[in-house]
């Protein structure tokens, strides 16, 4: 969606505005014994909506959320129009310490009913945005109990708690496109209250988390802080990781924010592609970032699959095409332009047995292996469709990686070492994302 330039704001054409930032101090950790040493969301997929979801609980009393999971976003952000009830809940004050470091030009002074979380004056405003939508409005920026269970499997618990968790309050028109059911949104971004850097300064551990995106609607998770990356049947995954840099867009790619922020969203350093082992040719100035944030690669879980600038596409399943020759084609199914027969198409360990595709990022020795599980996409009419979509000829971003090839790879977002270790598909080592064993 087009964004329109201010002298000291950007702002989607969907969005209210109004503008603020605001920073709070870390809340500490109310568990004994030094707080612990990572804590998890549990992950799955909406088939309606190819979505990623996932539960906590917030409030007093505590109260479960459902909300999708979102690798942008400046913070968590919660409806808190429809049904939000707690005793524990406390603004951010204008004119706080705090709002002053978010060199806030503005302040909830305007409401007249009666004191709630959406109902705050003197209280600083945030900018909630739906990424699925692209629609955003003005919210308050207030803290609250949140708890997250500190083991994954067999079953959750016990929970981590984090007494004045900073989020902003969304509108319940907000929540329209997201999966049935889904309240809020869960930031993982690389912003300072997102839940990565939060949870860090919470509880006193190391400001990484590790994603694990499932298929369908089999079990992932999202592990935040120090945890062995360990999966059944005995799978460590720890010492196995292939780094690259994580880049950092000059320019926000957010809906609203003002003239000079970054992007907090997560890039990385795409030198090439190759399919079947061999190069595609490329116009590589769409693969760096120009000084007005626009080009390279970026990862999102709002995003079902992976979208390539119009020249990048067009070579992409050319190429695809040219190495799958011999399988029979079916009619083309949108979104998805290149599609085959399904029942002509091999199986093996690691999805559909086609041609694997290669993210080459700073070195050709450092490439991010896709295979058929995480490049084809099953249709209902039979067909199997390489998964890429055309986004044009002038978007944004010149890829967007996508919740689909994501799936079943264990993800590694380190920020304090700014880099991103990756497994590519899990299936090759015998083990999925829903195997995923802590505590």
């Amino acid at each position: 969606m087009a964004r329109r330039m201010f002298p000291h704001l950007v702002v989607a054409s969907t969005a209210l505005l109004l503008v603020v930032f605001a920073l709070v101090s870390p809340c500490r950790a109310a568990t004994s014994g030094g707080g612990p040493s990572a804590v998890l969301l549990p992950a799955s997929k909406d088939d309606a909506t190819q979505q990623y979801v996932t539960m906590f609980r917030q409030r007093t009393p505590q109260a479960p959320v459902k909300a999708v999971l979102d690798l942008g976003n400046a913070m968590l952000w919660v409806d808190c129009e429809a049904g939000y009830v707690s005793s524990s809940y406390a603004r951010v004050p204008c004119g706080s310490k705090q709002c002053r470091l978010a060199n806030s030009p503005s302040c909830a002074t305007t409401c007249n009913g009666a004191p709630s979380p959406a109902c705050l004056n003197d209280t600083c405003g945030g900018f909630p945005e739906n990424t699925v939508t692209r629609v955003s409005t003005g919210g308050n920026i207030i803290t609250d109990v949140l708890s997250l269970p500190t083991t994954f499997r067999p079953s959750p618990g016990p929970v981590a708690t984090a007494p004045a968790f900073v989020f902003t309050c969304g509108a319940t028109f907000l929540t329209e496109g997201l999966a049935a059911g889904a309240t809020g949104m869960v930031s993982l971004s690389r912003a300072r209250f997102a839940l990565p850097t939060q949870l860090a300064s919470t509880f006193r551990f190391s400001r990484k988390f590790a994603l694990c995106l499932p298929p369908a609607s089999a079990g992932g998770g999202v592990i935040f802080g120090d945890a062995p990356y360990v999966f059944q049947p005995g799978v460590d995954l720890s010492k196995s990781l292939i780094y690259t840099p994580l880049l950092v867009n000059p320019v926000s790619t957010a809906g609203v924010s003002t003239k000079g922020d970054k992007s907090n969203e997560y890039f990385i350093g795409l030198t090439g592609i190759k399919v079947n082992g061999r190069a595609v040719p490329l116009n590589t100035v769409l693969l760096a970032i120009n000084k007005k944030g626009v080009g390279g690669t970026k990862l999102s879980t709002v995003s079902p699959y992976t979208v390539l600038e119009t020249s990048i596409h067009k070579a992409v399943t050319d190429a695809f095409a040219a190495e799958t020759a011999s399988i029979p084609r079916a009619p083309a199914v949108a979104p998805f332009k290149l599609c085959y027969d399904g029942s002509k198409v091999g199986s093996t360990r690691v999805g559909p047995a086609v041609p694997t595709i290669e993210l080459v990022l700073q070195s050709e020795s450092t490439s991010w292996v896709v295979f058929g599980a995480n490049s084809m996409v099953a249709t209902k009419g039979g067909a199997l469709c390489l998964g890429v979509v055309d986004g044009g000829d002038a978007p944004e971003t010149s890829v967007v990686i996508g919740g689909h090839m994501m799936e079943d790879n264990l993800l590694e977002f380190d920020l304090e070492k700014s880099q991103l270790g990756f497994s590519s598909s899990l299936l090759f080592r015998q083990t999925n994302c829903n195997n995923f064993r802590l505590g």
